[in-house]
Formats: C-alpha cells, structure tokens, sequence
C-alpha cells in the first residue's frame, strides 16, 4: 500500500488546463483540475541513512540494521514496555539497497508516526557510526489553488500569424517571443537551437508518441519509480524507457488526508515541450531548445515519489553510478527539475545535488508555488542549483510564486488568467484523462495551459543549452556549471515592472539572446569600456539581492554638465555605493561614495561628463530588495 507523508514536496506545476476564445474545440468530457491539500502527518516510506566511512555499518548489512534497531529501541518506538527482541521484530528494519549517493535505504516492516519518526532520525543523527539520517519523504503533486478548468484541443480552423509556423506559436507561446514577459527566443534562434546538448527532465516522464516531438529528441531515459503501485507498472523495480503511466487519482484523500481526485497531468511532457517541442514543423506549438535532446526520467507517478528515488535519478542523469542501474550512456549537461516541497536542504538531496555539479552538469530546479520564502523549500534552496520563480506576461512575478534572495532569476511560469492564453504556459499534453494514449491514437494528444514555477524552470534549462551549444558551436570551451549559473542570472533582463522588496526573485526574467550575447562576447583587447547593468534615467533597478561580499556593476549614459545622482533604498541588509566615469569603481578608486549603514545611499555629481557612469553596488552584509535609482 502506498504510504502517506505530510512533507509538501511536489510537482510545482499548476495543471491548469484552460479553454480560450481562438478557435479551441473543448475535448469530450474535459477534465477538470483543483486544488491539492497538503499532507497533515509526517510519514516516510522508509530511512535513507549515510553511514560514516571507516565504521562497521559502512559495509556490513548486519551492522547497518543493529544501528538502526538500537535507535528504535533508544526512541522508545512502540512504547516503553516492549522489549528490544519484540520491537525489532514488529519494525524489521531491512537495507532495501545503496544509493547513488553512498546512502542506504532502510525499509521498516510498520509505519512509524510522525512523532516517532522525529524521535528515530534523531537518535540516528546522534549515533557516531551515522554521518546523516533523513526520511525517504513521499512527495506529492500539488496544483495551483485556482478554479477548475478544461483541457482544449486546437481545431484546425485557427489561423494565427505564423512566425514560425507553428500553428500556435503566436497566439499562445508569448513565452517566447512577447517582448516585456517573453524569454526573446526569436532573436536567440539565429544564433543557437541547442544541438549537441542532453537536458535531462526528471518529472512524471514522457508520452514519447505525441506528435510534436522530432524523431530522436526523445532519448530512452528510464523509470526510476521503484514501487509498482506509485509506478502503475506489474512489478517493483526500475525499467529502461520513461513512459508516463498517469497520476491521476479516483478517490479523495487516497494518498494522504484531503488528497482530492484528480486527472493525470502529463506534467513531464509538458516541461519537456517547452525545453524541445519541434520548432517550425506545422504542428501544435513551438520548443525553445528545440535541437537539443531530451533525456526523460520518470520519478513521480501515483501519489508521487520519493526521495531516494529521484537522489538516484540525478546521479545516473548526471553520468554518476546506481547499483543495478546500467550506466547512462547520454549523460546531461543540464537537469531540470520542477519539484519540490518544504523543508531545508537535507544532506540526501545535496549529496545528489553536489555530485552532479561536479560532473559537469547544471541542475535547475523551480523555486515552488507557495508564495513563501525559498529557503523553506526543498531543493530550490540547496547550494548549487539554479533557483527560478515565476514572472507572467506583464513581467510582474506571479501570485503564486515563491521568493528570496536565494532565487536567482525568474522565467515565464504564467500568470493563471481564465480564458486566456496569456495566463499559461501552452506545451504539449494528452487529453486523456488517466491512462496514456494507446499506441497510433494520434487524436489523444493536444497541447494544455498550465502555470507554476515548473514551467518558468524548463525555461533557464533551455536557455542554458541553447549557451552551451553556441559555445560548442563556435569552438570554444562549454561553461562549468557555477560558469553557467552566473552567467544566466548576469544576462537576465531587467524586470519591466518593479518587484516588491519584500519578495525578490533573482536578477531578472532570463533572456536567451542576451544570455548568447554574454557567453559568446570576444574578450576585449582595446578601448575597451566595462560591462554593467544598464540603467534608465528615473527608472528604479528594482528587487537587487546579494551575499555579503557581492559586488553589482551597473551603468548609466550620462549628458554633459546636468546633476547626476544615484541611489540605492527599500528592502533589507547593508549596502555600499560607489561610482566613477568610464571605468568601474571600486573602495580605493571611484568618483564618489556613499557607506552609510543600512540600505540608504546616496551620491552626487554636480556637473558629470558625457558618456558612461558606472555604479558599484557592494553587500557589507546579505542585502535584499533593493532599489537603484539613477536621475538626471
């Protein structure tokens, strides 16, 4: 049976299917989607446990389990009378198998509740042999908390302008070509289409037949879902291919307390659509990495997944060894996860995180859509990933999404207007409602609307292959993963709308042709003025963040002889404020300065040259929403 866990981890999607106005035909008996519920108890399906290097439990399956019986005995699981002999026979720890990342999986025969659960890990942690214990969390899809909406099939009769000839490019992908809340595709297509690179998109998996996807973007991936009800396959176990089974649900409260019914989402494909749908082909919608190829792996399927699950899905994504797992023959340059759920970075899903950056591959993951602080949602707040929120066509951030100085930009995730294509994201997706389509129903599949930070995430991860397939392309070296995570939050456009202090999400809405621009700028030999930022006359940078130590280059087009001030207000932290003429300032050599504590600077320049400014902004301590103001 499937267990019940009350960590919010989930799909971030908003499975949000919506009918417009522009000649969509509604499909029969179109379903609906509603909110989710978070779980209410904390419940695990086992223990994922690191034991320390050196130490018996390290490699002895025997030692493993005493280590664990001793913690249960110590936490008085199954109340203080029972003898240590009785309850090791009641919970029956087992090692169910290593993990990618040097952890074991500990299965136990009886669920244990959340109090004692809490009381288990932390006798685990206390115990010298154990490096880290964290429970295998159950993780659970979870929709936008919108009113239900229908899934639409495009009839043929639509007819927008076709730039590219994709019926639907414009008239619903503003994603990627509206000039305030797009990514700027179009021009970015002149220059990179993304071949050569593997994305790798670990979500619900794919529906390989749609009619949408080019013949051998799809590569093989595999299912990693290792329990047969959660996988909807015969048998426990991980197979080869990633074929989306469904997570429709028929029962309200069936995987945890207030869990509703709910259609299948096909929520894999969808991202996968916005990362490589084919481009130009005459059918549905566009892709923006469209010659990229695209590695599915399945790790979320009935009442989702867990978490020693998808741990070994970014290890073998990312070229890394899994016991019992062939070895990926397509290791990814980028993974894309839009996933998550709340909770601090624990050590599991670093450890996984952490080896795929040193393998060479970016992870991006969606910040979620709660609209709370990232740093209470896991793994948008592990060290190394490339955190997205979610802006909608305004470039306003959307409702929903989550925030903090530990985003690094946002892409388009929609911003959930009813009726309207602009509200949502539009990929590919089934109109089945539970299973997927049977093979050669070519009618079952469409395109869908949703919205979340699971569609602003696939965005950067096909921005970020779209720059390494150019730097390929042009003979030179591919970035390194923390290369390319600056370099994508250092070409981000500035936000068109001010972001509220009290909510930054990153740098800006990631642009892909200003990102190509950056990673592809020929080193500067002479006359050679700095890079910055620019800023607008009387035009606020607004939402500016930063570590303690960080240093921010703006620069702004000065006219001779007018007063020229800047400043910097609103939000938290310390700031510093340097400025010079033609080069960039620093603490020893600028034009002006202002180190007031706090976050209110302000310079001056009675009579400015012609030509460029440049403005320092430097962290004295973590700053966040922080305003730059340029006026003359």
């Amino acid at each position: 049976m499937i267990k019940k866990q009350n960590l919010r981890i989930n799909v971030l999607a908003a499975a949000v299917l919506a009918m417009t106005g522009t000649g969509l035909a509604q499909a029969a008996s179109p379903p609906v989607s509603a909110p989710l519920s978070a779980p209410r108890t904390q419940q695990a399906d086992g223990i994922i446990v690191k034991y320390r290097s050196g130490t018996a439990a390290a490699s002895d399956a025997a030692s493993k389990v005493s280590v664990v019986n001793a913690a249960l005995s110590r936490a008085t699981v199954g109340g203080a009378n029972l003898g240590a002999a009785a309850r090791s026979a009641a919970f029956s720890p087992q090692v169910a198998r290593r993990l990618g990342i040097g952890a074991d999986l500990i299965r136990l025969n009886a669920r244990l509740g959340e109090g004692e659960l809490s009381r288990v890990l932390a006798e685990l942690k206390a115990d010298p042999a154990v490096e880290y214990a964290v429970a295998d969390a159950i993780m659970y899809p979870l929709d936008l908390p919108a009113s239900a909406r229908v899934q639409a099939r495009p009839s043929a009769d639509a007819g927008p302008n076709l730039v590219p000839n994709d019926p639907y490019y414009q008239s619903h992908n503003w994603h990627f070509h509206n000039p305030v809340g797009g990514v700027n595709a179009p021009a970015a297509w002149d220059v990179s289409q993304g071949e050569g690179i593997v994305v790798a998109v670990l979500d619900t998996g794919i529906l390989p037949e749609h009619p949408d996807f080019a013949a051998g973007t799809l590569l093989q991936g595999y299912d990693f879902i290792s329990d047969a009800q959660r996988s909807r396959r015969p048998a426990n176990g991980r197979v080869p291919g990633a074929l989306d089974h469904g997570d429709w649900m028929t029962t309200a409260n069936e995987c945890y307390a207030g869990s509703p019914v709910r259609n299948s989402t096909w929520h894999g494909t969808h991202v996968t659509g916005t990362i490589a749908e084919a481009t130009n082909n005459g059918v549905d919608a566009a892709g923006l990495a469209y010659k990229a190829k695209v590695l599915p792996v399945r790790v979320l399927g009935y009442c989702g997944g867990t978490l020693s699950d998808i741990t070994d899905a970014i290890t073998w994504a990312s070229g890394g060894t899994v016991a019992g797992i062939p070895a990926n023959p397509n290791p990814a340059e980028i993974i894309n996860m839009s996933l998550g759920g709340a909770g601090s970075c624990d050590p599991a899903y670093q450890a996984a995180i952490t080896g795929a950056t040193n393998r060479g591959t970016l992870v991006v993951v969606a910040a979620g859509n709660e609209g709370y602080n990232v740093s209470n949602s896991r793994p948008a707040n592990c060290d190394g990933v490339v955190s997205v929120a979610a802006t909608g066509i305004t470039g306003a951030i959307a409702s929903y999404s989550n925030f903090g100085t530990r985003i690094d930009l946002s892409g388009p995730g929609g911003g959930v207007v009813d009726g309207n294509p602009n509200g949502y994201v539009w990929q590919a997706v089934s109109r089945n409602t539970t299973s997927p389509p049977e093979s050669g129903v070519t009618t079952s599949y469409t395109i869908g609307g949703k919205a979340g930070t699971s569609m602003a995430a696939p965005h950067v991860a096909a921005v970020a292959a779209l720059v390494q397939s150019a730097l390929i392309a042009n003979a030179r070296d591919p970035l390194a993963p923390a290369a390319l995570r600056q370099l994508l939050k250092d070409s981000a456009r500035p936000f068109p709308v001010a972001i509220p202090a009290a909510t930054p999400i990153g740098t800006g809405i990631v642009d892909a042709k200003r990102a190509l621009d950056l990673a592809l700028a020929e080193p500067c030999t002479e006359n050679c003025e700095p890079e910055g930022t620019p800023l607008t006359n009387k035009v606020p940078f607004a939402g500016a963040s930063g570590a303690a130590g960080s240093e921010t280059v703006f620069r702004f087009e000065a006219q001779a002889g007018k007063p020229l001030s800047v400043l910097t207000y609103g939000g938290s932290g310390n700031v510093s404020l340097y400025l010079a003429q033609g080069r960039v300032p620093s603490a020893t050599d600028n034009d002006a300065r202002s180190t007031r504590p706090g976050n209110s600077e302000t310079v001056r320049v009675a009579a400015p040259a012609a030509g460029a400014w440049y403005v320092k902004v430097v962290g004295e301590a973590a700053f966040s929403g922080v305003s730059i103001l340029a006026t003359q």
